[in-house]
């Protein structure tokens, strides 16, 4: 992994950007625009769509300023910022979408992961920099009364930025989006800080849609999504997600707390997210897909607590190699995810998942396609336990073109804790399970791996389990320093030829466990 000097190296864009947005927004405050005096009326009632476009506009031609709403209630369609102008809400006032889809426009079409058309926004930018919303007002697009109206063919994003740079989101509480709450496309240089997401109770809704953009810093923001709640995507081909840095977020979702993809075509590199909180989330705290072409690499998470986690952690290496913008992009080759890591984690699992009895990290690529250089150190997973000797042989369907849910390798897991298939370079160090019941399965199992190391790493096990660690065509795996607390009948069982070569030392187990079986042709080895 990249040291902690490169990192400091990487990202001190991040304190120029800072500098940067607040001399622009210190410049703009003495050019600041009442709204009302230029015939915006906040009575709730009025659509304002045209009267604010045309201030923008005309702000924007002066040289750009701050557009100031005071305490009130504004009703509007499609406003797009131009350069140089900052929107900022007061504390009470409020930007409430029309109920009119006809109030909308499309801006930079595309089509999401399951083939949507989406594009519409409420509040965006196109081409534009030095743009952005500031204050402690509120945006609210109410998706369900617009979709009551209008039916889900045409629904708005909330807040949406195309192409554009130096973008400031900054104290504003954004709720109810149609779709996704915020969408930065092909965007540089963002920051983001002290927002609140909350969007619940219709599909695709989303909290910040990070795609195809770069030089980003989240700080301290609340999200509570339908959808995933913090999401990278690249739905083109032509422009990474690069050089991005999150901190001090908390997450509640019924999908995803932290996801890359679907849409997965150009790279994500570079992205260090850390101080996280995720609590009551339904399809994963940590869901990594490349499964469009996308080479995901150097990615750093760090101190993040989940509670009543659905599935905490799933990596996921898939070639369904779909295209988001027909005519101006081509299907990618299968990609890759490499040099990840994962430390400072604790997770208290829900009782109930996607996969029946839960498990805590699923870890796949496809035959031919290695997910490569994945360290998980310092993770401690409570989970409810109660697999059965049957649940520990399961076979997990590959789907390696298949949309890339959790529930998508279910009904069941062979592994409890951690199982991992098609790795090379697997590194799981101070890793703790604990179980609220027995469960018969495996705490690992690793299947078509190479170079795995598990090490200084704490595990249950169960007198009537078959092992602790299953090793399945493993070469290259050492099994060293780690405690089992209670007894299996083997520690390490080692299937396969080219798991011959396992190392089991220095583990701390019940006298009566035979330490590996090695399996090969047939024949038991002890």
């Amino acid at each position: 992994m990249r040291s902690k000097l490169y990192y400091a190296k990487r990202y001190c864009w991040l304190a120029l950007a800072c500098i940067c947005f607040g001399t622009l927004a210190n410049a703009q405050e003495e050019k600041a625009y009442d709204v009302r005096e230029y015939g915006v009326v906040g009575d709730s009632a009025k659509v304002n769509t045209a009267t604010i476009q045309k201030l923008i506009d005309d702000v924007s031609a002066r040289g750009g300023g701050v557009i100031r709403f005071p305490a009130g209630q504004y009703i509007s369609g499609t406003v797009l910022l131009k350069n140089n102008t900052v929107l900022s809400l007061e504390k009470n006032a409020a930007l409430i979408g029309s109920d009119q889809i006809s109030d909308y426009k499309l801006v930079d079409s595309f089509r999401t992961g399951n083939g949507a058309p989406m594009g519409y926004c409420f509040i965006g930018a196109v081409d534009a920099h030095d743009v952005g919303i500031i204050g402690e007002g509120r945006i609210n697009g109410r998706g369900k009364e617009l979709l009551d109206a209008a039916g889900k063919s045409k629904r708005p994003f909330l807040v949406r930025f195309v192409r554009s740079s130096a973008i400031i989101l900054k104290g504003v509480h954004l709720t109810n989006s149609a779709a996704w709450t915020v969408h930065f496309f092909a965007c540089k240089n963002i920051h983001i800080s002290d927002v609140s997401i909350f969007s619940r109770g219709l599909g695709n809704n989303d909290g910040f849609d990070i795609d195809c953009s770069q030089n980003i810093n989240i700080n301290n923001c609340d999200i509570s999504s339908g959808d995933d709640g913090l999401c990278f995507k690249t739905t083109w081909s032509k422009m990474p997600c690069r050089d991005i840095v999150v901190k001090g977020l908390r997450i509640s979702s019924n999908h995803a707390a932290i996801k890359w993809g679907t849409e997965s075509m150009a790279p994500f590199e570079n992205i260090k997210i850390s101080e996280v909180y995720i609590y009551d989330t339904h399809n994963g705290g940590i869901k990594m897909n490349s499964v469009d072409g996308a080479k995901i690499s150097n990615v750093e998470i760090s101190d993040v607590v989940m509670d009543n986690v659905r599935t905490p952690m799933l990596f996921r290496l898939g070639s369904r190699l779909n295209v988001f913008r027909k005519g101006e992009d081509t299907k990618q080759t299968t990609g890759s995810i490499d040099n990840i890591l994962v430390r400072n984690v604790k997770v208290k699992s829900a009782a109930e998942a996607q996969i029946k009895p839960p498990s805590g990290i699923l870890i796949t690529g496809v035959p031919g396609h290695y997910i490569t250089n994945l360290t998980l150190q310092n993770v401690e997973i409570s989970l409810p336990g109660g697999g059965s000797e049957n649940d520990a042989h399961h076979s997990v369907p590959e789907a390696e073109g298949a949309y890339p849910e959790v529930s998508t390798f279910g009904p069941t897991i062979p592994a409890y804790g951690l199982w991992a298939r098609h790795v090379k370079g697997l590194t799981v160090e101070h890793v703790s399970f604990k179980l609220e019941h027995d469960d018969l399965r495996p705490a690992f199992v690793v299947q078509d791996g190479c170079l795995i190391q598990i090490s200084n790493s704490t595990m249950p096990g169960s007198a009537r389990a078959q092992s602790i660690v299953r090793l399945e065509d493993v070469s290259g795996a050492t099994v060293r320093k780690n405690v089992v607390t209670g007894s299996s009948a083997v520690f390490v069982r080692a299937e396969g030829e080219s798991s011959m070569d396992t190392i089991v030392e220095n583990n701390k187990i019940a006298g009566n466990t035979i330490r590996i079986q090695q399996v090969s042709g047939g024949d038991d080895k002890k």
